[in-house]
């Protein structure tokens, strides 16, 4: 994988990451922010991903109509996203209209007015999106048993924050999260694109060396590694659908035990990508799971998650049960499956196999260029660039022995959170 990427950093702290992509004249432009709702504290939750919205009202030289207006018109796309660990803002144009992307983001580094009608208005809004939440029985399962699975980090929250923050939050609240994370020293831009590398870094310098880095101010964070206790939760609401989440404690992404799981977790549900934004895809009806499962229909669906992310977080295994099949028994089926994985040997074709198909969904994404200049801040967040450099390489070095031993290191059922959700008319099922 190729690694021609010009990095700099601005005497205000400010990361640059640069890569000339020439295969279409067009550039995509990421701003990343080191702040995420692992940062928000009890009371406060919420915050991050209120800024975010805010980012669209307005700047004290831009409007927020205006800014929507003139990416449309230039055939651009705009968005946003608030996670865990950070908050970024992307645009993709064409590349003869890049300085629009790089004007609007270096004024919304410093300068977003936060007007208090907005504010509320947007609170409105939030609140709504919550309630939606609340509404889908997946999420309200999956909040349940990410917030049963922490004790103390700040994982335990939601992104979008708790209702009773949400209501309480002020104005002021809002705008001092921005102007404390909101600068250079905790900012990164990334542009992948038709661009010649020492022209486009000239005017980022320009826009952005004048701005301020402040002190910020970030308490320390203590890591969960081990989910203390086995513990159910049963969830009940309208619906005629059964939903199982089993959660299970997840490395950091820095930590080498990631890669492992990584392949661990395509041998059992299939392969998942980390790419944003597509770029080819590949069925999971040859992992163990689906095959145990699915196919002599105990279930009609099974996924796997694993979120790259600077402390341990959780791996989570979902099913849509069938209708005519009762939880506890394809619990046991998902259980003896996963003893069969760290008590029998692994074959050598299924590793490879598992191998090539992350590999392969990982690789497909690459031909994207917004996805490439995703890539080259994305990674920065919860490791550093050398992470999505060596990613293949790292893949392929797994051998079965480190797949039986993360298994057995993490996947202890006494060390989970099973939750389910059942409809509230549910019939009893048979065997």
């Amino acid at each position: 994988m190729s690694s021609s990427v010009f990095m700099e950093k601005l005497d205000n702290g400010l990361s640059i990451f640069l890569k000339e992509i020439h295969s279409a004249p067009i550039i995509s432009c990421w701003n990343w922010y080191r702040v995420g709702s692992r940062l928000e504290k009890k009371g406060y939750t919420g915050l991050s991903h209120w800024v975010e919205h805010m980012q669209f009202k307005g700047t004290k030289k831009f409007s927020g109509v205006y800014m929507d207006r003139i990416i449309a018109r230039e055939g651009g796309l705009w968005n946003a996203f608030t996670h865990l660990d950070w908050t970024t803002y992307y645009e993709t144009l064409p590349a003869n209209k890049i300085d629009i992307a790089l004007d609007f983001e270096s004024e919304r580094m410093q300068n977003s007015t936060f007007d208090e009608i907005e504010f509320e208005s947007e609170r409105t809004v939030i609140l709504s999106e919550k309630e939606g939440k609340e509404n889908d029985p997946l999420s309200r399962l999956s909040t349940n048993v990410t917030r049963s699975a922490f004790e103390y980090h700040p994982y335990r929250n939601e992104v979008i924050g708790e209702e009773e923050d949400l209501k309480r939050i002020k104005r002021d609240d809002l705008y001092a999260h921005y102007r404390n994370h909101y600068q250079p020293s905790n900012a990164l831009i990334a542009l992948a694109g038709d661009f010649e590398t020492d022209i486009i870094f000239e005017k980022i310098r320009k826009l952005y060396d004048p701005i301020p880095s402040n002190y910020i101010h970030n308490e320390n964070i203590l890591p969960e590694h081990t989910i203390q206790r086995k513990e159910e939760i049963e969830i009940h609401g309208p619906g005629d659908t059964t939903f199982m989440q089993i959660a299970y404690r997840s490395p950091a992404a820095s930590d080498p035990d990631f890669f492992a799981y990584t392949i661990l977790d395509s041998i059992l549900t299939g392969p998942a990508s980390l790419n944003m934004f597509g770029g080819g895809g590949t069925s999971n009806k040859t992992s163990r799971l689906y095959q145990n499962l699915v196919e002599k229909e105990f279930a009609v669906s099974v996924y796997g998650g694993l979120q790259a992310t600077i402390d341990p977080h959780l791996y989570e295994i979902t099913v849509i049960i069938h209708p005519e099949k009762k939880p506890e028994i394809v619990l046991d089926r998902i259980d003896i499956e996963i003893n069969r994985l760290i008590s029998s040997r692994v074959k050598r074709k299924e590793v490879e196999k598992a191998i090539k198909q992350a590999t392969a969904l990982f690789s497909y994404g690459l031909e994207n260029i917004t996805n490439q200049a995703f890539w080259l801040g994305y990674s920065e967040m919860f490791a550093k660039y050398d992470w999505f450099i060596n990613y293949i390489d790292h893949l392929k070095a797994i051998r079965i022995e480190d797949i039986q031993r993360v298994a057995q290191k993490y996947l202890n059922p006494d060390h989970r959170v099973v939750g389910l959700y059942i409809p509230e008319k549910d019939q009893e099922v048979q065997v």
